[in-house]
């Protein structure tokens, strides 16, 4: 997306609100060592000259103050703070009431945004307009700016909220380094029309890369980006986004077009779009449309891993009503599969359509209901295809006190199939009813400790959740939209061991738990450390993997929260205790004892994905205003480093200077390294390519070296 306007807000501090007529009858008050003329005509000034009316004051060695006019001649010494901001200068003429007139060789200062700068001669045509003539802008302190932007001429114009630079040149460490014939900004944080700084960077599936965007601001609630793109290995990439909010609704549409990529020989082009609208009280419209013109689209056009290994797009357009315990939702959705030759994956079903209907309502004579049902129709050009209906009703009661609670529950869950192209001999009906019955308690003891010398709350709560659902043969049920779900705490205290309809487990199993929390004084649960596992009285037999006869699951252990205020932890460990390993483990610590320091050290293994990685990452000072910024994920099993990113940042007065290098796999195989240069001047652009996502997506709690740093 396309960055926000960032030229400098030059007459942000010198757009004040219109004065009330009562400011703009204030008397003037007028003080002199000598003072000479008619009070009623013309009154000369000499020596610490001072007047003051309204908003204005006005100090110089000489002046003569005309009273019927209401103007004020100034030389020598002149200051005058006007709205906050301060200009001195040789000479002034200036209107009191109108705010109109002049000042020769001035210097200013700017209230809101602490900018400065000098100029020939600034002319005041009003409260919110004013010209500066051959001036200069910084927000950089001092007599010699770091960099400055020079204009022959500067308008600014508050009541349009607009300011036009022309003949503007940039400057930094007194060299050149952006012109323009006109530049036009707002005088605020308001969105304006224009051309947007250039992203400049180097990728290795790109090479050079070259964006200027142009921004239109259309409408307060709609925008549209044009951004072209030059690769120097490809050619020029065009691209759109347009984003519009209303009342009712809000979008975004993104377009990407690249005519005859010179490496790939083919046009290659992306879409998306994204819309939310209320199309009535309860009635609701959303769709999330892309697409892509090629299979390696995300590798040669993507900076993230996110992006880069997004290989199933989504289409899918909903139409939703809701009532006050009830809602119904009509859905068509398909993906675009671009497949990883060296990783391929399986092509999902279409849903075309699915219609859903959920209700429920909650203490009706003590009971809580819940009824959902849905139909499905799918489609998939090789494999079995057909309409699947769903009816489940469940019904609870339950019983809650202060320390415990208990909640029976009982469910039926009906499902009916409707099936084509099925295999020779195979059904082409199939139901399905199966009942649930489940249990849910648990107790709560809490006690008065301390933790590292805070006073806090530590809570047991032990849970058990019992689960039956008999068992029937689905071998012969198709499988549309259905896998086993992975163990975690959620799913422990769940009904079905899978996700979708496809398959319901059968069940005769309890599940206990025992969770400790402590809360200090202020209700802020400071720490979380659980325990869980889940016991089989019976075999489980509908499996995709064939029967189990593990009498019980991976224990789950579970602890996150902060030991400190510098230090916090948060992990889970799956361990298998029939293979006496560990099945999954996903555990870290942060360390960022204050702001702009802060290091992460991660551990994550998968035994079944054959995954197991150490991740570390940070953001350290190096020396007095320089920072360097890291992140090494390395694969212990492929002795490799699987993503990289390393970049030093250097902190002036005024400005920040970026570098960054970034390499990310795209596919099993490939990998697309970047380069980021970025120079940001305070309070007027960014120049080159934009490192602050991918930092902020590598480095938990990276924080930006410009911005204060508030304990």
């Amino acid at each position: 997306m396309a960055a926000a306007a960032s030229v400098p807000a030059l007459a942000s501090a010198q757009t004040p609100p219109n004065r009330s007529a009562e400011e703009k009858d204030l008397p003037a008050n007028i003080s002199a060592e000598q003072m000479s003329g008619r009070p009623d005509r013309e009154v000369i000034l000499e020596r610490d000259v001072e007047i003051i009316r309204g908003p204005t004051t006005l100090n110089a060695d000489r002046a003569t103050y005309r009273v019927v006019e209401d103007e004020v001649e100034a030389q020598g010494n002149v200051t005058m703070r006007r709205f906050g901001d301060t200009y001195t200068g040789d000479e002034l003429r200036f209107k009191m009431e109108a705010q109109e007139g002049y000042v020769t060789n001035p210097t200013y200062r700017l209230q809101l945004n602490n900018a400065q700068g000098n100029a020939e001669r600034i002319d005041f045509l009003g409260e919110n307009q004013a010209e500066v003539s051959e001036g200069t802008y910084s927000t950089c302190e001092g007599p010699d700016p770091d960099w400055y932007l020079k204009a022959g001429r500067l308008s600014l114009d508050g009541d349009r909220d607009e300011g036009l630079a022309r003949s503007a040149l940039l400057y930094f460490k007194d060299v050149p380094i952006l012109a323009a014939p006109a530049m036009s900004f707002p005088l605020s944080e308001a969105r304006k029309s224009g051309v947007l700084p250039p992203t400049i960077g180097a990728t290795s599936k790109g090479g050079f890369e070259l964006m200027v965007p142009y921004y239109f601001n259309i409408a307060p609630n709609r925008d549209l980006t044009l951004f072209p793109k030059i690769y120097s290995r490809r050619g020029m990439q065009l691209g759109a986004e347009g984003r519009y909010l209303g009342e009712t609704f809000s979008g975004i549409t993104r377009l990407e077009y690249l005519p005859s990529d010179r490496e790939a020989g083919r046009d290659r082009y992306a879409l998306s779009s994204t819309h939310t609208q209320a199309l009535a009280p309860g009635l609701g419209l959303t769709w999330n449309l892309n697409h892509a013109s090629d299979n390696e689209y995300p590798d040669d056009f993507s900076s993230t891993i996110t992006s880069s290994r997004e290989r199933l797009l989504p289409r899918d357009v909903a139409l939703s009503y809701g009532r006050s315990f009830w809602n119904v939702t009509a859905r068509a959705s398909n993906y675009q599969l671009l497949q990883d030759v060296n990783a391929p994956i399986a092509r999902p079903y279409d849903r075309l359509p699915q219609v859903t209907f959920t209700s429920g309502q909650q203490d009706i004579a003590g009971f809580d209901w819940n009824a959902d049902s849905e139909f499905t129709r799918f489609y998939h050009p090789d494999l079995v295809r057909g309409d699947r209906y769903m009816l489940n009703p469940r019904i609870a009661y339950p019983i809650i006190q202060p320390g415990y609670f208990i909640t029976p529950k009982v469910g039926v869950h009906y499902t009916s199939y409707s099936l084509t192209n099925t295999a020779p001999g195979a059904r082409d009906s199939l139901d399905r009813t199966l009942p649930t019955f489940s249990l849910d308690s648990g107790m709560v003891f809490e006690r008065d400790t301390s933790f590292l010398g805070t006073p806090m709350v530590q809570t047991l709560e032990p849970r058990l959740f019992y689960v039956y659902t008999p068992y029937r043969d689905q071998t012969a049920f198709p499988v549309f939209d259905s896998a086993e779900a992975d163990l975690s705490f959620a799913q422990l205290f769940s009904e079905n061991r899978f996700i979708g309809y496809d398959r319901i487990s059968d069940a005769n199993q309890l599940t206990a738990a025992l969770v400790s929390r402590y809360i200090e004084q202020s209700g802020v649960e400071r720490l979380r450390f659980a325990v869980g596992q889940r016991y089989y009285f019976n075999d489980q037999r509908v499996s995709f993997r064939g029967v189990s006869d593990n009498s019980r699951s991976d224990l789950l252990l579970l602890a996150f929260g902060r030991i400190t205020p510098q230090i916090s932890i948060d992990g889970n460990l799956q361990y298998s205790q029939s293979n006496n390993s560990v099945s999954h483990a996903n555990y870290g610590v942060q360390w960022a004892p204050e702001p702009k320091k802060v290091l992460n050290l991660r551990y994550r293994r998968d035994r079944i994905n054959d995954l197991e990685q150490v991740d570390v990452s940070g953001q350290w000072p190096l020396a007095r205003r320089w920072y360097g910024v890291a992140r090494v994920n390395y694969s212990l099993p492929d002795r490799k480093v699987a993503e990289g990113l390393f970049g030093v940042e250097y902190m002036a007065d005024c400005w920040v200077l970026r570098v960054v290098g970034q390499r990310t796999p795209t596919s099993s195989e490939r990998a697309n390294s970047s380069i980021f240069f970025q120079l940001e001047l305070n309070g007027l652009t960014k120049l080159g390519s934009n490192p602050l996502d991918a930092l902020r997506l590598n480095i938990p709690g990276y924080h930006l070296v410009n911005q204060p740093s508030n304990p």
